[in-house]
């Protein structure tokens, strides 16, 4: 436990001092970039924020949302523009029938899922995905605005009430029990769905 301690203090102080100049708009700068291209700690960074000013936590977190939302735009064209051979590289063609089965299903809901995950989800191939199956572009912001905003705000607050470290922690124990948190999304994605047929249904016999 104390070396993991010390290796949260080391990561928040160099983090901090990257991000810090950059004010409050830092958080909404770094998220942009780990969204657009280079896989950032952001669960670091997010929490690093919070502890330094637990007050205004769910700012930085709002912040976050909207870089992260300005951010997918790059992954999105590069699928628009030819990404599903390149989608195909990275995963099996399975997997990838299965990624278009759920954005044919509900688009929003098959990328707010993901946005809302931590990792090792990966979230980057519905990225690319939602510009191979042209997911349309309001929408899909939206999705990972409020995705990517309710994990920032969870993460805030988690590191209000118990300290940076919890973070860590928390990444450990969804990487141990990846499989059981796979399973609860799937059935968090399946009563979406079926919530969302019924509300349709509801509307047409009305």
């Amino acid at each position: 436990m104390k070396h993991l301690i010390f290796l949260i203090a080391k990561w928040k102080t160099v983090l901090m001092a990257f991000v810090k100049p950059l004010g409050v708009w830092g958080i909404g700068l770094v998220a942009t970039i780990d969204a657009a291209a280079i896989p950032l700690p952001m669960d670091l960074i997010m929490a690093g924020y919070a502890w330094e000013d637990k007050q205004h936590f769910y700012i930085y977190a709002i912040l976050a949302g909207v870089g992260s939302a300005i951010g997918a735009l790059v992954p999105y064209f590069i699928g628009r523009a030819g990404g599903e051979l390149f989608l195909l590289r990275k995963v099996d063609r399975t997997k990838f029938d299965r990624v278009r089965a759920q954005f044919e299903k509900q688009e929003f809901v098959a990328m707010l899922i993901p946005s809302a995950m931590p990792p090792p989800w990966p979230w980057k191939i519905f990225l690319l995905g939602a510009g191979v199956f042209e997911m349309k572009i309001p929408q899909y912001m939206l999705a990972i605005f409020l995705g990517r905003t309710t994990r920032y705000l969870i993460e805030g607050l988690l590191t209000v009430m118990y300290g940076p470290q919890i973070i860590v922690l928390f990444g450990r124990v969804i990487r141990a029990h990846f499989v059981l948190l796979l399973v609860l999304v799937c059935l968090l994605i399946g009563v979406a769905v079926w919530w969302v047929i019924q509300r349709q249904v509801r509307k047409k016999a009305e």
